[in-house]
């Protein structure tokens, strides 16, 4: 990548594309992290992929160049504030400036409340809040420069108070407090937010386990007639990202349950209590990697 790059006006011809916009993805890796790369990648977008797991990067980073943009590879545990610190120094010493950064690194933690470990929720917490918060920190002095965007990557689960998925919606509520407090606070800065809450996307999230690991044999319990594929989602989650929207509440069912959520309250409590008393709960309608 080159040290320089040119800025393309955002007038209405260019709403829609990223030409040479430098764009940061953690957990780029797989899932949606991928195709979000893929999606950007074809609409011009020059791509700097982070996530733990080297092989998969670099994966899609030939996938980037495939399509003609460039990649550049920054390993990173998000867990780490002084990598995501020295990752952000780099991509401005590489590009010469940053123009979007999506906060999508994560996993999820499930099992009831009480029979998680302390240790479980604790890395739940530092990855999926305190990570994207660090994210977030570091990325938006860099985007204050550029009037950039930023985006975080949250998911339906936020309102949705699933038995057997405690620790994973509570750090998706997290998100959605953290995104809408950091847009009122972005006001008049020239930089945007936008949530983005996805319902059943087809990812790898499922084959992770309690202790962040992967798991390539487990089975995905999700249903699979309700599922997006991922290049369906990044196209609409780079169009919001694109829009500026401030919240981005997406899949048909995804939607459904955040209204119900909102607008019945207490049948949406009833319905999944009912849910959580006869065994139906599962992992949350997330795919947000």
């Amino acid at each position: 990548m080159t040290t320089a790059i040119s800025v393309v006006p955002d007038g209405p011809a260019h709403t829609m594309r990223f030409d040479r916009r430098v764009v940061w993805i953690t957990g780029a890796g797989s899932g949606l992290g991928a195709a979000c790369a893929e999606e950007l990648a074809r609409r011009g977008a020059w791509l700097v992929l982070s996530g733990r797991r080297v092989d998969p990067l670099e994966a899609v980073a030939a996938q980037v160049r495939a399509l003609g943009q460039r990649a550049l590879v920054l390993p990173l545990d998000v867990t780490d504030d002084d990598a995501q610190k020295a990752a952000v120094k780099a991509i401005v010493a590489h590009c010469g400036r940053l123009d979007v950064a999506v906060a999508n690194a994560g996993y999820a933690v499930s099992g009831k409340i009480l029979g998680v470990t302390h240790e479980q929720w604790r890395r739940q917490l530092d990855v999926n809040v305190l990570g994207l918060l660090s994210t977030a920190r570091h990325a938006l002095p860099e985007l204050q420069k550029t009037g950039g965007r930023i985006a975080l990557v949250g998911s339906v689960a936020g309102w949705l108070p699933l038995a057997g998925s405690g620790p994973y919606n509570t750090s998706k509520l997290a998100v959605r407090h953290i995104g809408e407090t950091l847009s009122i606070e972005l006001q008049g800065s020239g930089v945007s937010c936008t949530s983005i809450h996805p319902g059943f996307v087809e990812s790898d999230i499922a084959r992770v386990d309690n202790d962040g690991v992967m798991k390539k044999d487990r089975t995905d319990p999700r249903p699979a007639k309700l599922m997006w594929t991922g290049p369906a989602a990044a196209r609409v989650m780079v169009d919001a990202i694109a829009l500026r929207k401030r919240q981005f509440v997406f899949t048909g069912h995804g939607r459904f349950g955040v209204m119900m959520a909102r607008r019945l309250p207490n049948l949406t409590y009833a319905l999944l209590a009912w849910a959580g008393r006869r065994g139906m709960s599962h992992r949350s309608p997330s795919g947000d990697r």
